[in-house]
């Protein structure tokens, strides 16, 4: 990256809280939203380069990163409602990655006039359920376990490994440089997040709603998720009218972060054509 590029960053007042956010570039905007196991950082590989085309815009969600919140009960989708009222963004695509995925698609559902274009990445999908596999079940159990006793860096390394390797794939799988971005922004949320927080959620939740999404929209996930991830993505992908998708072999949870080149060149090619189609570029 060069040593040039300076985003804008700055706070927005929301309900109870402050949204920590970083902006770069011209053009059309797109948002970035984190998964659940990370922050805004994340995207360093995507930021400067969706930057040079679009207005690129990242920020932390509650509980994560620089963002600080109250004890309160809130909404994900008017976080960002309030984030793009105080950048002056109307419209804008957004793409989010696993829990990032899910607060994307839940926000297109209840604000499609403000959205262009939906990327969905290993994305959750409110009220799709699909059962665990027996080994996949024992990783969930271990999670309980360690969250039940606040081990809190036994659980820094164990979403190392299932969100980074992949679950039950060999350790280290994963490129070292992503192992360890994604242990420091981990920890860093265990370190600084203890806040009481109480999602509003969207209802009737997305699972059965997905008919309504009309923007083009893209399903991206790597082979090596969960298999509920694949589940979902595929149930995503055919319920959307004309929606695309993308797998990436070799890839876990963190595509972005695993094989950014790839990633980068498939949205990039989709904003492309999709905001050239709608007349947004």
């Amino acid at each position: 990256m060069g040593n040039t590029f300076t985003p804008e960053t700055g706070f927005a007042a929301v309900e109870g809280g402050r949204l920590y956010y970083e902006v770069a570039g011209t053009g059309p905007a797109l948002v970035l939203v984190h998964a659940g196991v990370a922050d805004c950082r994340m995207w360093d590989e995507q930021f400067e380069v969706f930057a040079a085309r679009y207005r690129a815009i990242r920020y932390d969600t509650r509980g994560f990163g620089k963002t600080t919140s109250e004890d309160v009960s809130f909404s994900n989708r008017q976080d960002i409602v309030d984030l793009l009222g105080h950048l002056g963004v109307e419209r804008t695509a957004i793409l989010g990655l696993s829990r990032g995925g899910q607060i994307a698609i839940d926000f297109t559902l209840e604000h499609p006039e403000m959205v262009t274009a939906l990327i969905a990445v290993a994305a959750g999908v409110s009220g799709f359920e699909s059962p665990p596999t027996e080994a996949e079940m024992a990783l969930f159990t271990e999670y309980e376990r360690l969250e039940k006793g606040k081990a809190y860096d036994e659980l820094t390394d164990f979403e190392v490994r299932v969100w980074g390797d992949g679950p039950n794939q060999p350790t280290p799988r994963a490129d070292v440089r992503v192992r360890e971005r994604l242990r420091e922004m981990i920890a860093n949320n265990y370190r600084l997040h203890h806040e009481e927080l109480q999602p509003r959620v969207l209802e009737p939740p997305a699972v059965n709603r997905l008919g309504e999404i009309r923007v083009p929209t893209l399903v991206l996930w790597g082979d090596l998720d969960f298999s509920e991830v694949e589940k979902a993505m595929t149930f995503l992908t055919e319920s959307i009218k004309g929606a695309q998708h993308v797998i990436f072999p070799g890839a876990a949870h963190m595509v972005n972060m695993e094989q950014p080149e790839r990633f980068n060149a498939v949205v990039l090619d989709f904003l492309a054509q999709s905001l050239a189609t709608k007349g947004h570029s």
